[in-house]
């Protein structure tokens, strides 16, 4: 079972993220870090893509070691910004023809020091009808729980999400720090007769810094009660590190309770909070 919506209707999936290295150094730990979840049998990885599309040889390269010689199934990223239709679709015969099945579909950032780069398709949407296009890929989409940066309010970001949902597979959300926003998400949906699955997205805040940064890439402030136990233990980094893994568990169990369709982990390349938090939830002991 290689396609990922197969994964989904058969039951709860756990699936990890990486990033594509761009040191040799940063491949020895990737590949350490591979190495260490292996046992935990995750259904999938997802390997990510650099802003306007700058990590696209990488991103390939990994996406296909995984796939040949670490023997887990990987799903690759693709951004519409910084392509041309035309780049877009060698990238998928590529992938078709070295058997990678599973495409996550996204609009993408643009390039931050670049203002004139190559782009034929806006929108997600559109890159999805090029994936189906091109080959019998499982192909999934975005999700934002507390909104997309783009969407002017939350009725259009529902229904704009519903429509990408519509012709896609599934969805991955955003990390998010509460159960909540997930949770309100999926009945909006549900109103407008979406169903299909969204897996909900879990990183961890291992250390204070990376707080301000999280609370900016999820899209959503930092709740206030979680900052607060957090500050409580501000001068112990592993008090807060430990902390970070028990409120991350705990979500966890929150959505796992609420039926989720699985956990997708952003595990920042490193494996140790992710295995710690499975450890917690008995999921290494329930794997295959």
């Amino acid at each position: 079972m290689a396609k990922i919506h197969d994964m989904l209707a058969a039951g709860q999936t756990v699936s990890f993220e990486f990033f594509p290295p761009k040191t040799d150094e940063a491949a020895r730990e990737l590949e350490k870090t591979i190495g260490e979840l292996q046992p935990l049998h995750p259904s999938f990885v997802s390997v990510t893509y650099g802003a306007g599309g700058s990590t696209r040889d990488r991103t390939r390269d990994v996406v296909l070691h995984i796939e040949r010689d670490a023997g887990i199934t990987a799903m690759a990223h693709l951004t519409c910004v910084a392509h041309t239709t035309e780049m877009l679709e060698s990238l998928l015969v590529e992938y078709r023809e070295a058997g990678v099945q599973n495409i996550l579909a996204l609009g993408g950032d643009a390039p931050k020091d670049v203002t004139d780069y190559p782009h034929d398709l806006e929108h997600a949407l559109d890159l999805v009808r090029l994936v189906r296009s091109i080959g019998d890929f499982s192909v999934g989409v975005a999700a934002h729980p507390e909104l997309h940066p783009r969407s002017p309010d939350k009725a259009s970001d529902r229904e704009h999400l519903a429509a990408k949902l519509d012709e896609a597979d599934f969805g991955i959300t955003q990390f998010f720090f509460t159960a909540e926003p997930y949770l309100e998400m999926v009945a909006e949906l549900a109103v407008l007769g979406c169903t299909k699955p969204v897996l909900p997205g879990i990183m961890p805040v291992t250390n204070l810094g990376s707080v301000g940064r999280m609370a900016e890439m999820s899209g959503a402030a930092f709740p206030e009660h979680l900052a607060s136990q957090f500050e409580a233990v501000a001068d112990d980094p592993a008090a807060v590190r430990a902390l970070g893994v028990h409120l991350a568990t705990e979500l966890c169990r929150e959505l796992l309770d609420a039926g989720v369709p699985g956990l997708h982990f952003y595990t920042l390349n490193r494996s140790t909070a992710t295995r710690e938090i499975a450890e917690n939830l008995g999921l290494a002991a329930s794997s295959p």
